[in-house]
């Protein structure tokens, strides 16, 4: 069984017109009342979920974050297990809580590539969400992608596990499997999936951690980590989808 997020969440704008809809939907005007009154605490609860003026700036700016990345190789750096060296501990042996609190068991990955990335919702690289929802539905049967959200770098990810989860629902649509959030940097309390991947006493070559939001690490279908690629690298870059097969 693969772990994906499976809770829907709606935000509107306005109520206006919300009661006559239910009463329409629920075939019983006298419960539309009550229906009405859950979906409005439900609603003014999602709004804090929402886009900050913040993050709406940052989405617009950036594909010129992502221009300038390409043009001064700001953190779009690859780094290539060129010898394909084995891994000292199995991948396979990892587990993760999902954000909706189920145990993600890694044995499930088996045959599939995996990408790893630590996301954040304050992030100049937030707009990554929406590609790796794209790679996440053009590569489905290739590729798992796994969000890892950290509060680790300028305190991007404030939000609290089932505010990331509705926020990248929300804004992002995201589709694929999160994670809880969790320590991604080098440290007593890093998680254990991103101890395997940046050990290379676990992983069998790369001593490298996140150096921001957004690093990616790719494992191939048999548990070998293949490659690091920075935060300036897009998740529909050929970088990333000419390694898929």
């Amino acid at each position: 069984m693969r772990y994906y997020l499976t809770s829907l969440h709606a935000s509107f704008s306005t109520l206006k017109g919300v009661e006559p809809v239910l009463k329409a939907m629920l075939g019983s005007p006298r419960f539309a009342p009550i229906y009405y009154n859950l979906f409005k605490r439900s609603a003014r609860k999602t709004t804090s979920c929402l886009m900050t003026s913040r993050q709406t700036i940052l989405k617009k700016i950036y594909p010129l974050l992502m221009e300038a990345g390409k043009i001064f190789g700001l953190k779009a750096g690859v780094i290539k297990n060129k010898d394909n060296t084995e891994p000292l501990t199995s991948f396979y042996n990892l587990k993760a809580i999902s954000i909706d609190g189920q145990e993600i068991d890694f044995k499930e990955f088996k045959g599939m590539n995996v990408l790893i990335v630590n996301t954040a919702s304050g992030c100049g690289y937030t707009n990554q969400l929406s590609d790796l929802k794209k790679l996440h539905e053009l590569y489905k049967n290739k590729v798992v992608v796994i969000g890892f959200p950290a509060n680790d770098f300028k305190e991007q990810e404030k939000l609290t596990d089932k505010e990331i989860a509705s926020f990248c629902l929300i804004n992002f649509g995201v589709s694929f499997l999160l994670a809880q959030k969790s320590v991604v940097v080098k440290g007593d309390n890093q998680n254990e999936v991103f101890a395997w991947l940046s050990h290379k006493e676990k992983n069998g070559w790369n001593d490298k951690p996140p150096e921001w939001n957004f690093s990616k690490y790719l494992i191939n279908t048999k548990g070998m980590l293949t490659y690091y690629f920075g935060p300036g690298v897009e998740p529909l870059s050929t970088d990333i989808t000419a390694q898929l097969g």
